[in-house]
C-alpha cells in the first residue's frame, strides 16, 4: 500500500482537467512479418508516427494472450501482499520501491518493481542478488492467487519469476523487431542497424512493473488527480508498454506541449521513441514526454521493456541521416553511462538532452 503524509500528498496533487482522447496510430506487426507491401507499409507507418508524435501501438503482436493474463495475476498477487513482505524485496538501485521516484525527490501514487534484464538471455533478474526472484516472498502467495483465478494446483516455484523472464525476452524480441522495421523505414542498412544495440550482450534493459492503487479520499470539496508518474521523456532507445486496460496514461504534443489521454487498450502494446533513438535520427524521431494520472477508483497496472545500448556504446546521429539536415550533427556524441548518470541526478521533467545538443 502506497502511504504518503499530507505535505506530500499535496505535491502530487493536480487539478481536475479532463484531457482529450489522444489519436494514436495502430501498426499491424503480423502484416509486417511477410515481406512486400505489406512490410513496406508497416515500416512508413512506423516512421510517420515516429517523426509526428513519437508514440503509437502495435496489434498482431504475437505476445501470447496467456502469459499476459498469467503475468497480470502474478503481478497483482505480490502488490496485494502485506508491506513488510514486499519490501524484503527492495534494492538499490533495482527490486521494489513506493512513491519515491528516483533520487532526486520526484513522488508519485506509485509503487513499482524496477528489474534487470539480464544480458543474452532475455531474463528478468533483480540486482543486486540478495533481492533474487528465487528468494521472494511474493512465491508463495502469488502461486496461490494465480492458480486460484485460474482454478488449477498451485506451482511449486515462484510464478512470477518465470513469467517475468518469459515475458521480457518476448517484449525484447518484439522491441528488435520495431527497430529494424524502423531502420527500413529510413533507408539504413544493415536491417540491425539500431536494433543490435538492443539485443547486444551488454544491453542495458530494464523491465518495471507499475502499480497505481485507487486514489485516497482527498480533501472535501476539491476535485482533484494524483501524480502518479510525473511528466518525463524515457532516456532510452525504445519502450514497449502495456497496461491492464485502465486509462491515466497521457502524452503531450510535440507542437504544443498538450495534454491528451491515451485510450487503454490491454490487448495492444504501445511503443515510446526514447531520448537515444532522438540522438540517433538526429532530430527526426521524437521523445515523447509522457506521465500518468490516477483518477479512477480502478488500480492501474502497467509493465514497460526498455531497450538501453551497452553502457560504454557511443551514441551520436547515424551518419547516413545526417543528410537530412545538411549534415549537421544536432548533438555531440557520447556514452550510454554518462548519459544514463544525467537522470540519475536530476528531476523527471528536466531536458537532459539539451546537454549534449551541438
Amino acid at each position: 500500500m502506497v502511504v504518503l503524509a499530507k505535505g506530500e500528498l499535496e505535491q502530487i496533487a493536480l487539478p481536475a482537467a479532463q484531457s482529450p482522447p489522444a489519436n494514436v496510430q495502430a501498426v499491424d506487426l503480423s502484416s509486417a512479418r511477410r515481406s512486400g507491401p505489406g512490410r513496406a507499409a508497416a515500416a512508413r507507418a512506423l516512421v510517420a508516427a515516429c517523426e509526428e508524435q513519437g508514440f503509437f501501438k502495435v496489434t498482431g503482436h504475437g505476445v501470447a494472450p496467456a502469459l499476459v493474463r498469467a503475468l497480470d495475476a502474478a503481478a497483482a498477487a505480490f502488490f496485494a501482499l502485506p508491506q513488510a513482505e514486499k519490501e524484503a524485496a527492495a534494492g538499490r538501485p533495482v527490486g521494489y520501491a513506493s512513491k519515491r521516484i528516483g533520487t532526486a525527490g520526484d513522488l508519485g501514487w506509485i509503487e513499482y518493481l524496477l528489474l534487470c534484464v539480464a544480458p543474452g538471455a532475455g531474463q528478468a533478474l533483480p540486482v543486486p542478488a540478495s533481492a533474487s526472484f528465487s528468494t521472494l516472498p511474493c512465491a508463495a502467495a502469488a502461486a496461490a492467487a494465480a492458480a486460484s483465478l485460474s482454478g488449477s494446483e498451485p506451482e511449486s516455484s515462484c510464478p512470477l519469476r518465470g513469467l517475468l523472464e518469459e515475458y521480457a525476452a518476448a517484449l525484447r524480441r518484439m522491441a528488435c523487431e520495431v527497430l529494424e522495421l524502423m531502420a527500413e523505414g529510413l533507408g539504413l542498412a544493415p536491417s540491425d542497424a539500431i536494433s543490435r544495440l538492443v539485443s547486444d550482450g551488454g544491453s542495458d534493459n530494464m523491465l518495471r512493473v507499475n502499480h497505481y492503487p485507487p486514489r485516497p479520499e482527498l480533501q472535501a470539496g476539491k476535485n482533484q488527480l494524483l501524480t502518479g508518474f510525473g511528466e518525463h521523456t524515457d532516456p532510452q532507445i525504445i519502450s514497449v508498454l502495456r497496461s491492464n486496460g485502465t486509462s491515466g496514461l497521457e502524452i503531450a504534443s510535440p507542437r504544443d506541449g498538450a495534454w491528451a489521454s491515451v485510450p487503454p487498450d490491454a490487448d495492444s502494446f504501445f511503443i515510446n521513441v526514447g531520448d537515444v533513438l532522438q540522438v540517433l535520427t538526429n532530430g527526426r524521431f521524437r521523445s515523447v514526454k509522457h506521465r500518468v494520472v490516477v483518477n479512477s477508483e480502478r488500480p492501474r497496472m502497467s509493465m514497460i521493456f526498455f531497450g538501453g545500448p551497452p553502457p560504454g556504446e557511443r551514441l551520436a546521429p547515424l551518419r547516413e541521416l545526417l543528410g537530412d539536415d545538411g549534415g549537421r550533427s544536432r548533438y555531440r556524441e557520447f556514452t550510454w553511462k554518462e548519459y544514463k548518470s544525467t537522470g540519475c541526478r536530476g528531476r523527471l521533467a528536466e531536458d537532459r538532452l539539451c546537454l549534449f545538443e551541438n
